[in-house]
């Protein structure tokens, strides 16, 4: 196999998603010279905007809403504004609809959210964790560690209730029917079943994000590229390269390097590292978990979607799933390996607050459903079908749509196997020493993981890319000689 051309680089980084752009960052501006290899011909990973409907509508190819990568420690220190990052937030964060016609709704205000839910425990969790809550995202966007003083209480006071399964913390927090399907569906953002210890993680993670001051859950105008673009456009500010349409079969194509840090999941490192890694590594990988999939439709629509309940026009996230049970119930069959027949949809509607994304008067939406790991089944019509029950009329808007499956989705990105789009199962056992006990490293000295499947793990935060960075840094600064061990071609 032929040795991609390439300048020489002392880093080179497989895969422009964010977490390997944000690696890139680090190693440059920590002195070393650095290329970016990307397989397709347009950067960004699962962070891409396309035409995948009609000529004119602009839809996020996966990533489409931001709270974790407003809150990331590392995005908020550089300067991505400059190259054209505008965060657009809805007036409400998510809202949540019921049959009746109408909604329950995540707003800004924690005193209002928790007003309208009825929910006072969850007003006094949420108060403790945002006063803390710039600490609160540092320690839970990191590897494993011991917390800092001031981040002690706060995390334990989370961890106390992320521990739970989502459907119990539900029920816990609030009394209130509305408030219990609300918060269900925060927490089935884990992609777990909702019976599951740490199911409830994602959701309160994401509850703060949208009480958080100058957090909340934002779109990026002009659609998720204009954040890899910004990200890359800083890179190239300090040094960095990116080389596009440059896939990487084998470590063995890549010319000596100081380090590489690999944006895959374990499967894919095990394929292109082949012999490199010892033998008991590579088991420690195979016997690495993905989760369940996504089965994603795109539209481009005449007009916004007719919600029943007025409130859904506030944000630029819905959630439709009906009452806790119904929603515990789609999770459940999905991880038992059935396409629920109601399933919980996750809905982005960012044409409402982002003109760029539709022609005049038209607009975009974006909906997915999960479904079991690799699944075939085309859940099309049962996505479509939720949306018509909570706005009548929604078929009648569809101009074109674009379906997405999960071999779909691992054909656009090959990190998403079997269209997992957490980079791996987030679950009690996988959670923290992934994808094994030595996180970003391997048993090849300088070479590194810096995708989701490294701590601190799904969300598009760049924070995996950041501390696999640090961390081949302090290797680097170990090594007896700043070229020990090269990854070298053959």
């Amino acid at each position: 196999m032929e040795t991609l051309d390439l300048p020489s680089a002392d880093a080179l980084v497989v895969g422009s998603g964010p977490n390997g752009l944000a690696a890139a960052i680090v190693l440059a501006e920590a002195g070393l010279s650095v290329t970016v290899l990307e397989r397709e011909a347009t950067l960004g990973g699962s962070c891409r905007t396309a035409a995948l409907t009609l000529p004119g509508f602009l839809h996020d190819v996966c990533a489409a809403v931001f709270p974790l990568g407003a809150a990331s420690p590392f995005f908020r220190g550089l300067p991505l504004e400059r190259y054209g990052l505008e965060w657009i937030r809805s007036p409400a964060c998510l809202a949540h609809p019921f049959d009746d016609g109408t909604a329950a709704v995540l707003w800004p205000s924690l005193e209002r959210t928790a007003a309208e839910l009825h929910a006072p425990r969850y007003r006094r969790l949420m108060q403790t964790l945002l006063l803390h809550a710039e600490d609160l995202f540092t320690e839970l966007l990191a590897p494993p560690h011991l917390p800092s003083p001031s981040a002690a209480m706060p995390l334990a006071r989370f961890g106390a209730w992320a521990l739970r399964s989502g459907e119990a913390a539900a029920r816990r927090l609030s009394p209130d029917a509305r408030a219990q399907a609300l918060f269900a569906g925060l927490f089935a953002h884990s992609m777990l079943a909702l019976d599951a210890p740490m199911s409830a993680a994602a959701g309160l993670i994401l509850a703060v994000a949208g009480h958080a001051e100058s957090v909340g859950w934002p779109i990026a105008r002009g659609g998720s590229q204009s954040l890899s673009d910004a990200l890359a456009a800083h890179l190239r500010s300090v040094g960095g390269s990116i080389r596009t349409s440059a896939g990487v079969e084998s470590l063995a194509q890549l010319p000596p390097a100081r380090l590489v840090l690999a944006d895959v999941t374990p499967r894919q490192l095990v394929r292109i590292a082949g012999s490199r890694m010892s033998g008991g590594f590579e088991k420690s990988l195979a016997r690495y978990r993905y989760g369940l999939a996504a089965f994603k439709v795109d539209w481009a629509l005449d007009r916004p979607i007719p919600w029943a309940a007025r409130a859904c026009a506030e944000a630029a996230t819905v959630h439709l799933g009906g009452e806790l049970e119904e929603i515990v119930e789609s999770e459940r069959a999905a991880s038992r390996g059935e396409p629920a027949r109601r399933p919980f949809v996750i809905l982005s509607q960012p044409s409402l607050f982002d003109s760029s994304r539709a022609p005049a008067g038209a607009h975009t939406a974006w909906a997915y459903a999960h479904v079991p790991n690799g699944s075939t089944e085309d859940v099309t019509e049962r996505i479509e079908a939720q949306v018509e029950r909570f706005a009548p009329g929604f078929r009648g808007t569809i101009l074109a749509r674009s379906t997405l499956s999960p071999s779909d989705l691992e054909s656009h990105n090959p990190n998403l196997v079997g269209g997992d789009i957490s980079g791996g199962a987030f679950d009690l056992g996988q959670a923290f020493l992934r994808p094994t006990a030595r996180l970003y490293g391997t048993s090849e000295s300088n070479l590194f993981l810096c995708s989701a499947s490294t701590p601190p793990g799904p969300g598009v935060h760049g924070m995996c890319g950041y501390h696999a960075a640090k961390a081949a840094l302090a290797a680097l600064g170990r090594a007896r000689s700043s070229l020990a061990d090269p990854i070298r071609s053959g």
